[in-house]
């Protein structure tokens, strides 16, 4: 679905006020955001905030960067170590590839996290997103940064529809541009106050209007806040799924200290079959390594 180009008379300046106003008083005390945080805090935080909300992170993330303080520290250990720290947290090939850019950030960039947005997307693992944020929240640049919570804000507001497409388009990252603010430090703190209000206030699910800041610029209340009528929206499952299959596999090996036999693994998921794609996917994946016939460990 397309997202129509329409600002319901929009004030610019009026935005920008009551979003920055708003974020200044409701701010969350997130250490990736202290004025203390480095680069390398910021970077962590936005590999592990990719499908995962802020209160499963924040225990991960100190302790990731207690162990791991710089990019060289944690380049300098075994993938494996970085899997295992990486816990509970879901999707651990982003353990992968946080720890593959630790290692070209050391060997291209003289182990400091780089501030610009094309060296940041050249490391692996990061993308659009992620190169724009890390370069807007750890250095103060100017770029549009369109996370889930922004292009959902960005949707409501300016366009009066209540989600946005399913991927990225040119026409709403045009529309991003256009109300990013043209002072450098006040556009980064923009694009952290915008993806706060559609954490806290512009949600998904029950967004709550009554308290939002923009209620009275929003084209999406204007229009008497109609429903969705774009195609399906995308609903993630667990149970029973290969994904799940593949998190109960990895937690033996992530809690053992030496390689596990097949036995072991076998016992924590009933589906042979399902069992057996999920390690060789494991497997594929790097995520783990068979050691010797039958023997698995974490890479």
């Amino acid at each position: 679905m397309a997202i129509p180009v329409a600002r319901h008379n929009l004030g610019v300046t009026d935005l920008h006020d009551a979003v920055l106003d708003w974020y200044d008083a409701n701010a969350r005390d997130l250490p990736w955001r202290t004025a203390t945080a480095t680069p390398w805090s910021v970077m962590v935080s936005e590999f592990m905030l990719q499908q995962t909300p802020v209160s499963r992170v924040l225990p991960v993330h100190e302790a990731w960067l207690e162990r791991w303080p710089t990019p060289a520290a944690l380049a300098a250990e075994p993938t494996g170590e970085a899997v295992r720290a990486w816990g509970r947290l879901g999707y651990p090939r982003r353990a992968l590839r946080l720890h593959a850019a630790a290692a070209a950030i050391v060997e291209h960039h003289g182990g400091e996290v780089p501030d610009s947005y094309d060296e940041l997307i050249a490391l692996p693992g990061v993308g659009d997103y992620t190169a724009a944020a890390i370069a807007t929240f750890a250095y103060g640049k100017r770029h549009v940064v369109l996370d889930t919570n922004v292009r959902r804000v960005f949707a409501r507001t300016l366009s009066g529809v209540e989600f946005p497409a399913q991927s990225v388009n040119k026409a709403e990252r045009e529309l991003a541009a256009g109300v990013l603010p043209q002072d450098e430090p006040t556009a980064a703190t923009w694009s952290v106050a915008v993806m706060e209000l559609g954490a806290l206030v512009c949600t998904a699910a029950n967004p709550s209007c009554a308290r939002c800041p923009v209620a009275d610029l929003c084209a999406w209340r204007a229009a008497g806040h109609p429903a969705y009528d774009g195609p399906p929206r995308k609903v993630q499952t667990w149970a029973g799924t290969d994904r799940q299959c593949r998190g109960r596999l990895l937690a033996v090996l992530r809690d053992a200290d030496s390689p596990v036999h097949r036995s072991r693994l076998d016992v924590v998921w009933s589906d042979e079959t399902q069992r057996r794609r999920a390690l060789e996917g494991l497997l594929k994946d790097n995520l783990a390594t068979e050691v010797e016939p039958d023997f698995f460990a974490l890479p």
